[in-house]
């Protein structure tokens, strides 16, 4: 194997690196906020709402992300919504990945014993201060494994978004074997950068997770 030739598209690979890792951090914040409002959702005492989550989780968690980002892409410019390559994968990675954090964030609150909650009730705590003081902290921090698990699998599903021309890492490496064809070289440094970037921040959520969730709190 011989590397070299590669060397002068270093520019394009940290490019595509840093691409995905804006499209990864992108989705998983709007994630986030679609999974928190979901799971309160499913909470709530309105049916209608409850069923529209239930139906919205069902469809993106047994359909192919694929299929998700070819339908915001390709079929939604039909309605009037035409969007570029990256904000497509964004929306597309968005949903998904809310659909996946709806029931991480539910199974959180609902390991919230309900003396917590009804103690803050008796303090005279309205319902949002309840919610956000009692219930929320605890279940973010039994939600933190799986949401950070899930998070690292969207970093990986990002490549997706190759398949509609966003530049991201995958996408860049389909165009430097194009120029190169050194096929093996290519993609054995594609899957190191995908590797060094999992296991970091898989590092960092462990140690994040240590300081905030684990070490007691000095008094």
């Amino acid at each position: 194997m011989n590397f070299l030739p590669l060397w002068r598209y270093r520019d394009q690979l940290i490019d595509g690196t840093i691409v995905t890792l804006e499209l990864t951090v992108i989705a998983a914040c709007f994630g986030l906020l679609i999974g928190t409002a979901g799971a309160v959702a499913l909470k709530g005492r309105v049916k209608p709402t409850r069923w529209l989550v239930r139906g919205y989780i069902e469809l993106f968690r047994n359909t192919p992300s694929l299929i998700q980002l070819f339908i915001v892409f390709f079929v939604l410019p039909n309605f009037g919504l035409k969007l570029p390559a990256f904000e497509a994968a964004a929306v597309a990675l968005s949903l998904y990945f809310g659909a996946y954090s709806v029931e991480i964030i539910r199974s959180g609150l609902d390991s919230v014993p309900k003396s917590q909650i009804e103690a803050g009730q008796c303090l005279g705590l309205s319902g949002w201060q309840v919610f956000f003081h009692i219930l929320l902290p605890p279940a973010l921090r039994n939600a933190y494994p799986a949401v950070t698990s899930q998070f690292v699998l969207l970093l990986l599903g990002t490549s997706l978004a190759s398949q509609v021309a966003a530049d991201e890492l995958f996408h860049v490496a389909g165009f430097i074997e194009s120029r190169t064809y050194r096929s093996v070289e290519v993609y054995a440094i594609i899957c190191a950068v995908y590797f060094a970037m999992a296991m970091s921040f898989k590092i960092l959520f462990a140690v994040v997770g240590a300081l905030a969730f684990r070490w007691p709190r000095r008094r």
